[in-house]
């Protein structure tokens, strides 16, 4: 088969070619570059469905030539794009979920779109476990100490000024327990913290097997030490977390959301931080920062900010093209391929290959 792999600015196509080498034994393999464009407008409809976008189609159609899989992560895949080489009989989206492709084409020409679901979950729960020691420690107030010029070194007893609290012993309540959240569990159990778990997606005997409890969310945000968020957030959807949810927690509860921005209502949470309802924030997703100036949650010295980094490891590359690799094996030797984005969609068509 000839396969294209499209690498971007985050997912550079340097970063499959290990996972892909066994590949290039049976296999025709190039790479490519796109580059971001931030003057690309969306115009066709295909275009307009697409989301978190690098590069534009034009630079994708001008790399494709009678390539039967095209292997992307920011890359847009729109109905040209597919149309830019009849041949295709494979999308392979090296991310949780295909934004940046335009399913209802891929559907209508019988290619499955495969993704690669839990890439970064072992990353983003250790950003997560990393979140709850810095707040449960004080280091976000410790940082911005030091580095406003304050003493330390000079006194044996000078930590009598940042005590903190142990993890273990604290009650961990997780708001969604799926490929993140099962692996936040466990960790946390491992610092021998008491895991509640809200999910009504998830079986409440399913999520006893995880060793966590189960309850209902009034009962989780009255009973943490930390709210952990790991779920999803659609279009439109009002926060997850506002401010009767807030008012329900606990005094003095931490909030964590290492899952999607959107989830928390910003100014009921910055009302809580100021009146001490939630003691410490940590968001690695977030409103986007004002141009040329500073985040108002910033404004509270027990937030903590970072810049999406959840997944932002190599390890979570490696395992994203090893995935990605897989499905093309799959493909090549007829097996039923595994994470297909539109698999009911074909279904009902009756269209594609061996699903």
């Amino acid at each position: 088969m000839r396969i294209l792999v499209v690498g971007d600015s985050y997912f550079p196509s340097a970063a499959y070619r290990s996972a892909f080498d066994a590949l290039a034994d049976h296999h025709e393999i190039r790479y490519a570059e796109v580059v971001d464009d931030l003057n690309w407008v969306p115009m066709t409809a295909s275009e307009q469905r697409l989301r978190e976008v690098n590069g534009n189609p034009a630079q994708v159609i001008a790399v494709l030539d009678h390539d039967e899989v095209l292997v992307h992560q920011g890359a847009p895949v729109t109905d040209a794009v597919l149309d830019a080489s009849p041949e295709l009989r494979l999308v392979c989206c090296a991310r949780g979920g295909p934004v940046n492709v335009d399913l209802d084409a891929a559907t209508a020409r019988g290619i499955p779109v495969v993704t690669t679901p839990g890439k970064n979950a072992e990353a983003v729960a250790d950003l997560t476990i990393a979140f709850l020691i810095m707040l449960t420690r004080r280091l976000p107030e410790v940082a911005r100490f030091i580095e406003g010029g304050g003493e330390f070194g000079h006194d044996n007893y000078e930590g009598r000024a940042w005590f903190g609290h142990d993890l273990g012993g604290l009650t961990l309540g997780m708001i969604g327990v799926g490929q993140v959240g099962r692996r936040v569990a466990a960790r946390a159990r491992g610092f021998a913290m008491r895991v509640l778990a809200h999910d009504p997606f998830v079986a409440p005997a399913a999520l006893s097997a995880l060793g966590v409890e189960p309850t209902d969310l009034p009962t989780l945000l009255g009973t943490s030490d930390f709210v952990s968020l790991h779920a999803r957030a659609g279009a439109g959807d009002p926060p997850l977390i506002g401010r009767e949810e807030i008012a329900h927690m606990k005094r003095g509860t931490f909030l964590v959301n290492t899952a999607r921005a959107g989830l928390v209502d910003e100014a009921a949470l910055g009302e809580a931080l100021a009146s001490g309802q939630v003691a410490g924030a940590a968001f690695d997703l977030v409103s986007p920062s004002p141009a040329g100036g500073r985040h108002p949650l910033l404004a509270f010295p027990n937030m903590i900010i970072t810049p999406h980094i959840g997944g932002s490891t190599a390890e979570t590359l490696q395992h994203a093209a090893e995935m990605a690799a897989a499905e093309i094996e799959r493909l090549a030797a007829g097996e039923p391929l595994v994470n297909v984005a539109n698999r009911a969609e074909l279904d009902a068509r009756g269209r594609g290959p061996a699903l």
